[in-house]
C-alpha cells in the first residue's frame, strides 16, 4: 500500500470499519464546533472547516463514481481531480448541506463496498499517475483520507 494516497493515515486498520465509523465522527466533531470555529480560517488562504466539510463531500462523489466505474469496466481508466477547482464552490454551501451530502453519500457507499465480493474487490482500473490498482485501493484511499481529515479535526475540538 505504500503508493497509495493516504497509506500511512490508514496505518493497518480495516478500512471498511474506517469508512463505516466516519459520518458519525464527523456529525460528532462538527456538532460541537461553534459557528465561529467553523468560519475561521486557519490561516490565509486556507480551508475553514466549513469548506473542509464541503471538501469530504465532493470527495465522496468521486469515490462513489470511481467504485462504480472501476467495477463496471475493464481497466477503467480514472481521472484525478483537481481540488482547489472544486473548492471555487464552497462559499455557496452551508457546513448542515455539506454534511448532509457526505453522509447520505457515505451510506450508500459503505452499503456498495459491503456488497462487494473478493473478486469484485481485486477488479483493477487504472490511474494515470499510479497505474493499476484494486477497487479495493479506493476504499483504503477513502478511509485513510477520512482519518487525515479526523485527526486535523479532532484537533480543534
Amino acid at each position: 500500500m505504500s503508493n497509495v494516497p493516504y497509506a500511512s493515515a490508514l496505518g493497518g486498520r480495516d478500512a471498511q470499519v474506517v469508512i463505516g465509523e466516519t459520518a458519525a465522527r464527523l456529525n460528532r466533531i462538527y456538532g460541537a464546533l461553534t459557528t465561529e470555529q467553523i468560519e475561521a480560517r486557519p490561516a490565509p488562504g486556507k480551508w475553514n472547516l466549513r469548506e473542509v466539510m464541503a471538501h469530504l463531500a465532493d470527495c465522496e462523489v468521486v469515490w462513489a463514481w470511481r467504485m462504480r466505474y472501476a467495477l463496471e469496466m475493464e481497466r477503467a481508466a480514472i481521472q484525478p481531480f483537481e481540488q482547489d477547482a472544486w473548492a471555487q464552490m464552497y462559499a455557496h454551501y452551508s457546513v448542515e448541506e455539506a454534511r448532509a451530502a457526505f453522509t447520505a453519500l457515505r451510506q450508500w457507499n459503505v452499503a456498495f463496498v459491503a456488497g462487494l465480493s473478493d473478486a469484485q474487490r481485486k477488479k483493477v482500473y487504472v490511474h494515470p499517475e499510479r497505474g493499476e490498482e484494486t477497487l479495493w485501493t479506493i476504499v483504503e484511499i477513502m478511509a485513510g483520507h477520512d482519518l487525515h481529515h479526523l485527526a486535523l479535526l479532532e484537533k480543534v475540538v
